[in-house]
């Protein structure tokens, strides 16, 4: 089985309420703030160390059967350049997004995480996602 790196589009950064345990590496997040600033549309959001998808994504997530993660709310903002550039692109409203808790290994299950918290997903978390816009995110083979 292969195993791909994928790096989620940045669209914004960790707001003032996120609660995270920086003790630990990659660090742990208690509560997750994000705050949107440069969103285009894709559906898998990066920002170290959390991922983020559009409800739509998670749906079909949870749909899959693939395991290894837990879906979680999010509270979001979304900044005042965020939401020019979301008009100037003509997207319509930013879709709830949902906090992508990855539990699974990189390299061992179908969504993981490495050491680096980057996700690593199967051919077969590969294949739900590629459904959606992931025109932002970079995906290369896993070398584990």
């Amino acid at each position: 089985m292969a195993f791909h790196l994928i790096r989620g589009d940045a669209a914004g950064d960790l707001g003032v309420h996120t609660d995270l345990d920086t003790s630990v590496h990659p660090p742990q997040v208690r509560h997750l703030h994000f705050a949107v600033d440069a969103w285009t549309g894709d559906d898998l959001i990066e920002r170290f160390p959390v991922l983020l998808v559009t409800d739509r994504l998670a749906a079909a997530l949870e749909a899959s059967g693939l395991g290894s993660f837990q879906l979680r709310d999010v509270e979001i903002t979304v900044e005042p350049e965020g939401s020019e550039l979301i008009e100037e692109l003509g997207l319509g409203a930013l879709p709830a997004l949902r906090w992508l808790n990855v539990t699974g290994a990189a390299g061992r299950d179908d969504i993981g995480t490495d050491a680096q918290a980057s996700l690593v997903v199967s051919d077969a978390a590969l294949a739900v996602l590629r459904e959606f816009n992931l025109d932002g995110s970079d995906i290369e083979n896993y070398e584990g």
